[in-house]
């Protein structure tokens, strides 16, 4: 299939994985909705969409809010950082799941040295975030080395490694760590110095965190699709045994995308603690690197794709939240639609039909250039 085609039927895809997603949102809705006649319930369900769909941008009143718009750009921040994660680690077939615990970790990591480095200036910002990555990053070896090695299945030992993360931070936090003079589970507050800075003041906590999400969106691109070390990546995702008789080292390859995922994930968790928080509160995974997987899948691994996805997903969660603070729809509804997003796409049959067409279409139009090359030179 010509590169056009597999564009065109990548965004078809995605567009109807999209839309089937939300019309089973907008069923569910329908049938929770009250009302004693369908046409009731039928109004009722297109008052809650509408709040799902149209509020994020626009108020009741139809003016634009820059505030939710705000609010969506700071939700993109971490599912920037943990789908670029996920490309880079799903490019190379490696199902690693680390990136919801890494970001965790990363905000720990990060919050620790924003609380107790005595670095002055913005200098402390850079290294805190800088230690939050490299800390995940090393972490990440675990399951890559153990994929690398010995053969086990990264999917597992990321996922259950997550947990792991989650136990052992919130038995430092009860432990050693927590402010006690508190009543919930907190730790003491970061450093003056060491909080991103807003780039709004508008009480929505976008910070120029967002900028380092798009300035790391390109320097991804480039190294996925502009180095040997992206091009090991891709082709090792493609097909491992031809990256392995040709003399490139598969293992290194498994160990490099993990690692840098994990230090991409531990990046996003360092930015968005610092840019939106002035304590480490975090009793739980907080679902980012879930979501994550769901902006990669929509990208189609391509981190230059990364950012219209995590607009996307961001501007569905502040619709959905929304919609339950003026309807009696729960916020809960983003998880189903994010469900039936991964349903579709890991259907190998879903538009298998439309592209074999794209595939006898793109042997034909090569076949016809074919042609008229050889009557022009005749």
């Amino acid at each position: 299939m010509s590169k056009k085609n597999s564009t065109k039927f990548s965004i078809i895809r995605g567009a109807a994985a999209l839309g089937i997603g939300l019309l089973v949102a907008f069923v569910l809705i329908f049938f929770g909705s009250e009302g004693a006649t369908i046409g009731e319930k039928f109004s009722s369900a297109l008052a809650a969409f509408r709040e799902m769909l149209i509020s994020p941008l626009f108020r009741k009143n139809g003016t634009f809010s820059l505030k939710n718009l705000s609010d969506v750009l700071a939700g993109m921040i971490p599912i920037i950082f943990t789908g670029l994660a996920t490309c880079i680690m799903f490019g190379a077939n490696q199902f690693n799941l680390g990136a919801e615990g890494g970001i965790m970790l990363g905000a720990f990591v990060s919050s620790m040295v924003a609380i107790y480095a005595n670095i002055p200036g913005p200098l402390l910002i850079f290294v805190a975030v800088l230690a939050g990555a490299l800390a995940t990053a090393a972490v990440m070896l675990i399951p890559a080395v153990l994929k690398a090695k010995l053969g086990v299945s990264e999917m597992v030992n990321s996922l259950m490694l997550n947990y792991v993360i989650m136990y052992f931070l919130n038995y430092l936090m009860k432990s050693y760590l927590a402010d006690t003079s508190k009543g919930i589970t907190q730790t003491f507050p970061f450093r003056e110095n060491a909080l991103i800075p807003q780039m709004i003041n508008n009480g929505s906590r976008l910070s120029w965190g967002f900028v380092v999400g798009l300035i790391m969106v390109v320097l991804c691109w480039l190294f996925m699709y502009r180095t040997k070390w992206g091009y090991g990546i891709r082709m090792t995702g493609i097909n491992q045994p031809f990256v392995m008789y040709s003399g490139m080292n598969v293992a290194m390859i498994v160990i490099l995308c993990q690692v840098i995922g994990g230090f991409l994930a531990g990046m996003g968790g360092g930015i968005e603690i610092l840019g939106r928080y002035n304590v480490y509160n975090w009793s739980a995974l907080p679902g980012y690197g879930w979501t994550g997987i769901t902006v990669a899948i929509l990208a189609g691994n391509n981190p230059i794709f990364v950012p219209f996805a995590a607009f996307f997903m961001s501007y569905l969660t502040k619709g959905c939240t929304l919609m339950s603070t003026n309807t009696d729809v729960p916020a809960q509804l983003i998880s189903i639609i994010q469900a039936v997003i991964f349903i579709f796409f890991a259907a190998q049959q879903f538009l298998s039909g439309y592209r074999q067409k794209l595939v006898v279409q793109s042997a034909k139009e090569e076949m016809a250039e074919k042609d008229a090359g050889k009557e022009v030179r005749r």
